[in-house]
């Protein structure tokens, strides 16, 4: 780390143009020209007493639910929002002293440039307070881009051409589903289902199902190395340890991956059901170009086995999962920091939606 922050000043890097994908689950920061730079759960710990923060992403998510009184565990973001602005600050000052360790940025007298991803169904209101936890980390200036825009960019599409586009993002708190062209949105759905509902459905299932107790880091890695939309080739097996309800002792159940996807097939269903409904309401003129060019899954939640083959089978359109689609977000956001003209015409106006 200290040899990469090192490389950034040796060449200079005193005007800041950052890219932000602040995420429910995840948070990505990405340097114009340099990549992504920051990869972090977005969690934070903090002593409830002093509010002093004590750790920030990783080493913060490997406390949560095992802190003593005086210390929390937090998700600043909830449903692709901020829930605590306070955490949410810190975070990003976190982040930002990482990138810029000793310079003029928290100060405010640095160029400090922000593009931020942000869900297309939040409010006024949740809008506001992303850009101002942004200024009040240091940013100078923090612009906001729709998620479905950021991700389309990022992945490669035409967004500004005479073309329908259609592309899914499926995060930890929101999933997000949009028709594009000529570099706008021309109707979304903004689902606060995601990931995160997933986790829940599967501590839910363990309650129900085997009577085991387990915590949601445990369904989330459940998730991830078993989940699936439809059957593997050959079903996988994953051990999940937990506390017995019935004796209030540990136990472990050998967990077969057609139970996950029983367990989590109610949240696939909605989104499906949510894709029907936007496809629907697409001018037919759209809906051919999205036929002829398919629908582009991105985001953590494309990465569930044979969700692409199970949207696929329901709509009869032809469905590919971007490359990398968890970076999908903030590799536009990169890109919009490059590129002025169409920064300005995707970005969310002052008082517009």
């Amino acid at each position: 780390m200290l040899n990469k922050l090192s490389s950034l000043f040796k060449f200079g890097f005193l005007s800041h143009e950052l890219g932000i994908d602040l995420g429910t689950s995840n948070s990505l920061v990405t340097i114009k020209g340099k990549g992504i730079f920051i990869r972090e759960p977005s969690v934070v710990a903090r002593n409830k007493n002093t509010g002093k923060i004590l750790a920030v992403g990783s080493k913060a998510k490997e406390m949560l639910g095992k802190t003593p009184d005086f210390i929390e565990a937090v998700r600043p973001l909830k449903d692709g929002v901020i829930s605590d602005f306070d955490a949410c600050e810190a975070m990003l000052k976190n982040f930002f002293q990482r990138i810029n360790q000793g310079s003029s940025f928290l100060s405010g007298s640095g160029s400090v440039k922000v593009v931020i991803g942000i869900p297309s169904g939040v409010t006024e209101v949740e809008r506001r307070a992303v850009q101002d936890a942004a200024l009040s980390a240091g940013a100078r200036k923090a612009y906001l881009v729709e998620e479905p825009l950021c991700a389309a960019v990022g992945i490669g599409l035409p967004v500004e051409e005479a073309q329908g586009q259609m592309i899914i993002d499926i995060g930890g708190g929101t999933t997000e589903i949009a028709v594009l062209s000529l570099g706008g949105i021309v109707i979304d759905r903004c689902l606060r289902i995601a990931g995160d509902e997933m986790d829940d459905s599967i501590v839910n299932f363990m309650r129900m199902k085997h009577n085991l107790v387990v915590g949601l880091s445990s369904a989330e890695e459940v998730k991830c190395q078993i989940g699936s939309a439809s059957p593997f080739p050959a079903e996988k097996q994953y051990v999940v340890r937990g506390r017995d309800m019935a004796k209030g002792l540990p136990r472990s159940v050998k967990l077969s991956s057609s139970e996950v996807r029983e367990a989590i097939v109610s949240v696939i269903q909605e989104i499906v059901a949510s894709v029907h409904e936007v496809l629907e309401e697409t001018p037919p003129e759209l809906m051919s170009d999205i036929s002829a060019k398919g629908i582009v899954l991105s985001g953590g939640g494309a990465m569930i086995y044979g969700l692409d083959k199970l949207i696929s089978e329901s709509t009869k359109m032809p469905v590919w999962v971007a490359d990398d689609p968890l970076t999908a977000v903030v590799r536009g956001c990169e890109k919009l920091l490059g590129n002025d003209r169409l920064l300005n015409k995707l970005r969310i106006k002052e008082g517009l939606k």
